[in-house]
């Protein structure tokens, strides 16, 4: 079995999503070949460069042109159609190497590389069958491609969003975003509080993911004028600027506080933790869920992660905290509240998709036999 994964780092969610799902595949079969390439890197450094510094700039300086920016692309024909012109003029080169790799499928956790692959399928000839991971609790129309084998989705909304949209029901498939095999595993929180030399006491984890990115400072400092017993657990990932200026910040700090930069632990500090303060980014989301972590939403990028705190609150787990909010009121309205704290971990975990990777993986199994058996038939018909 050789699994070809492409995906594209803006952010650290799309290569995560194709990492924990190379995990199962390991698992279940250790001599398979697989790689990981991120995309518009292995096409053109520069063409990356550009990309993902200049979104990241975006997002961080110009949150609202990004944001309107992403609306236009839902609802305006003309930005998908130059979405797709350019990403048929980088897909030879990802061409070769599928003739140099030889994927027995090719799994994608981006829409620009699947929208190459579509275009190899109709002018290529390429007959690998396809999967499309999407990694955010939102459809999108950078999604919709002709002849894509199967879509990975994260709730039964969003498959209801997709068939109106003309995707096949039957290459729908609520798995859920897939995560690391270490988050399936539970350690018990005082166990876990333990061994990361915390206090047994009320823990919020406030992080950003790999990049640190979100408003993280300023959560950091309404917890910390909290005036009850809590201690607080910071996750600066590969953001070492915010790393120091954390740890600057704790010294004057009356209460306990854990400061980390960019760590492997995240699980077990999730599982010593009551509660996660993060932007709503998909994998994290999806990481939290499967851990029954309710969620404080803070400072959501314009655009797919609006969508995922809209679908989270609607949903029951997670609650959005704005500028100047009293921390220790919404601690008493969802904390103190036994059963409003009991109803956001069951929805959460209701939420989850523990068996995301296998099911996945399963999923593989069935479209490499359908395609060695000739049962795909592509018909090139535009959604």
């Amino acid at each position: 079995m050789n699994v070809l994964f492409l995906s594209i780092s803006l952010g650290s969610g799309h290569i995560k999503a194709a990492e924990a799902l190379r995990n199962f595949i390991t698992l279940k079969y250790p001599t398979a070949r697989t790689l990981i390439v991120d995309t518009f890197k292995y096409i053109n450094p520069l063409i990356h460069t550009a990309v993902v510094d200049g979104y990241l700039n975006i997002v961080k300086y110009a949150p609202q042109i990004y944001g309107g920016l992403y609306r236009m692309s839902e609802h305006r024909k003309d930005i998908n159609k130059i979405s797709r012109v350019l990403s048929n003029l980088m897909a030879p080169k990802i061409h070769k190497l599928i003739q140099s790799f030889k994927p027995s499928i090719i799994v994608c956790t981006h829409p620009f590389p699947l929208q190459m692959i579509a275009y190899l399928k109709k002018y290529y000839n390429l007959d690998v069958p396809s999967i499309a991971i999407v990694t955010d609790f939102v459809n999108h129309p950078f999604w919709f491609q002709e002849n894509i084998e199967a879509y990975i989705v994260a709730h039964d909304y969003i498959k209801r969003d997709m068939i109106e949209c003309k995707i096949p029901e039957n290459r729908i498939f609520t798995y859920g975003i897939p995560i690391a095999p270490e988050f399936l595993k539970n350690t018990p929180k005082v166990q876990a509080r333990k061994e990361l030399s915390l206090e047994n006491t009320l823990t919020v984890l406030i992080m950003g993911g790999s990049l640190g990115i979100g408003d993280i400072e300023r959560a950091f400092k309404s917890f910390a004028k909290c005036k009850r017993d809590i201690q607080i657990i910071a996750v600066a990932g590969k953001n070492s600027a915010l790393e120091k200026r954390l740890n600057n910040l704790s010294a004057s700090f009356p209460l306990p506080v854990k400061i980390f930069g960019y760590t492997n632990n995240i699980p077990k500090i999730m599982d010593a933790s009551d509660f996660i303060v993060t932007k709503p980014g998909g994998m994290t989301i999806s990481e939290a869920l499967a851990k029954k972590l309710p969620a404080l939403i803070i400072s959501p990028i314009p655009g797919q992660e609006e969508r995922n705190e809209q679908f989270l609150i609607n949903s029951g787990a997670a609650v959005r905290i704005y500028k100047n909010a009293s921390i220790d009121s919404i601690l008493c309205q969802i904390y103190d509240n036994k059963l409003r704290y009991k109803q956001m971990k069951e929805i959460a975990g209701a939420l989850a998709k523990p068996d995301s990777g296998h099911n996945i993986v399963n999923l593989i199994e069935k479209l490499i036999n359908d395609n060695e058996k000739g049962l795909f038939k592509y018909s090139f018909n535009a959604l």
